[in-house]
C-alpha cells in the first residue's frame, strides 16, 4: 500500500511558477513508476507528466513541455512537477500517482495508488 500526499498547490498569476510535491509513505517508492495528472471542472482527468522509477524516462503533455519538469528523490520518497509560466488552462486539480514499473506511464487507469489532489488556480 502507498500513500500520497501532494502539497504546493495555489492562486499564482499567468506566467508564474509552482512547484507541486508529492510525498510517499511506501519504503518501496523508488520502485514505482510515479505520474501527475490534472482535472478541470466538468473535464475527464488528463495526463500531465510521468516519471518511470529509475528517472531514466520522463513524458509530458504536449502542452506542457518546455514549462513542466517532473523529478523525484527517491531518498526522500518525493517526486515534484515545477510548473513555470503558468497559464489559466493550468487550473485545475492536481494529482499524483503511483504503479508498478512495466506499465505504460501515461494511461491514468493503470495507476493503483493515488493523492487526494492540490488545487492550482492560474489567473489571467
Amino acid at each position: 500500500q502507498v500513500q500520497l500526499v501532494e502539497s504546493g498547490g495555489g492562486l499564482v498569476q499567468a506566467g508564474g511558477s509552482l512547484r507541486l510535491s508529492c510525498a510517499a509513505s511506501s519504503r518501496t517508492f523508488s520502485i514505482y513508476n510515479m505520474g501527475w495528472f490534472r482535472q478541470a471542472p466538468g473535464k475527464e482527468r488528463e495526463f500531465v507528466a510521468a516519471i518511470s522509477w529509475r528517472a531514466g524516462s520522463t513524458l509530458y503533455l504536449d502542452s506542457v513541455k518546455g514549462r513542466f519538469t517532473i523529478s523525484r528523490d527517491n531518498a526522500k520518497n518525493t517526486v515534484y512537477l515545477q510548473m513555470n509560466n503558468l497559464k489559466p488552462e493550468d487550473t485545475a486539480v492536481y494529482y499524483c500517482a503511483a504503479e508498478p514499473p512495466g506499465r505504460a506511464i501515461e494511461v491514468a487507469a493503470l495507476y493503483d495508488y493515488w493523492g487526494q489532489g492540490t488545487q492550482v488556480t492560474v489567473s489571467s
